[in-house]
């Protein structure tokens, strides 16, 4: 990890909870004088503390590491929030629905950013029978290629992971399509609303 929770942190997250430095310490078994140093700066907590002290703070480990209190606001679940992120080490591809903390080879994502699609990117869709061919005049060489295009309903999100060396077209479902989506390896994620 290249980062590790600090004194500011734990003391912003102490007090939007409205706990004092004893209730605190109380919660995770050390003294008063422990989480005090913490705060100010004299010491870190161990490592081993990590876990239970993101639990008496009623957030995840990751969001201690970060320092951001992440609260998903999409309690409905609108599809419309969709989010993608894409490891830079291994090259996952994770996909939520609203805010979350997403992590992977010991990284924090961020979420990808669309653009509108420009014209080295341009997303180009024709209906064949029920489904639109989404395809895109791109280099796909192992440095530069599209990595993946989805299509976006209120329904879910329909993904097809490509390849470098191979073209970049898929086929989707018309039903309800609002939004298509390019990721390229170099640029980033595009989009095309309906």
């Amino acid at each position: 990890m290249d980062k590790y929770v600090t004194g500011a942190v734990i003391r912003r997250l102490r007090e939007s909870k409205k706990l004092t430095q004893e209730e605190l310490a109380d919660k995770i078994f050390v003294s008063s004088k422990a989480v005090s140093k913490w705060e100010t700066g004299q010491g870190f907590p161990d490592i081993s503390l990590l876990e239970p002290l993101a639990q008496a703070l009623d957030i995840s480990v990751i969001e201690l590491l970060s320092g951001e209190d992440i609260r998903n606001q999409n309690k409905s679940s609108n599809i419309a929030k969709v989010r993608f992120y894409v490891c830079p080490v291994c090259g996952n591809v994770i996909q939520s629905i609203g805010e979350a903390v997403i992590s992977c080879c010991g990284i924090t994502l961020p979420p990808l950013e669309p653009e509108k699609a420009d014209d080295d990117h341009m997303i180009r869709k024709e209906i064949v029978e029920d489904e639109y061919f989404v395809s895109i005049d791109h280099p796909m060489t192992k440095d530069h290629y599209i990595s993946f295009l989805a299509a976006v309903s209120d329904m879910g999100v329909q993904f097809t992971k490509l390849y470098p060396e191979g073209n970049a077209e898929a086929r989707f479902k018309i039903n309800r399509v609002r939004k298509l989506y390019a990721y390229c390896n170099r640029h980033g994620l595009f989009e095309l609303k309906r």
